[in-house]
């Protein structure tokens, strides 16, 4: 992405705010291609927060309840987002609880989801934003986002 690119999506971010992980990693979830994607990733490292991206998918409330917590805290060991403690664990556990709650609110049990999850950290807050759809019948998509910030 050219220079002036990055500096408009650097736009997003509230002004006068210590810490941009919310931000960073709803605008992270929202990108709708692996260009985008590394695009933001790009900027976000020029900004000094580390960063990740994984997906999750489930036909069922209970599934996708299971997959988020191993997918999250996989990507985030695996990536170096966080070190292998129980305060930064429990930082990130906190963080995926708050969004699946904008995920999961009036879901049906027989629910289908695919969700893309972001995950930001800097060197105090750690961000979980949550963005995918939501479906009983194929036709029937509805889009849903969740955010969670958690104090490291």
């Amino acid at each position: 992405m050219r220079d002036d690119r990055l500096e408009i999506v650097k736009d997003f971010f509230w002004p006068g705010t210590d810490s941009k992980v919310g931000t960073a990693s709803v605008l992270l979830a929202l990108s709708s291609n692996l260009r985008g994607e590394e695009s933001i990733k790009e900027l976000l490292i020029r900004e000094g927060l580390k960063c990740v991206v994984t997906e999750v998918g489930g036909k069922s409330y209970g599934e996708f309840q299971d997959k988020i917590t191993k997918s999250v805290i996989g990507a985030c060991l695996n990536n170096g987002i966080i070190e292998k403690s129980s305060s930064s664990i429990h930082a990130v556990l906190h963080a995926a609880e708050e969004a699946k709650k904008g995920i999961l609110v009036n879901v049906s049990s027989s629910v289908s989801l695919a969700v893309k999850i972001a995950v930001v950290k800097d060197s105090h807050w750690i961000a979980v934003a949550m963005y995918g759809l939501s479906a009983i019948h194929p036709i029937t998509n509805h889009h849903r986002i969740g955010l969670g910030i958690m104090h490291l």
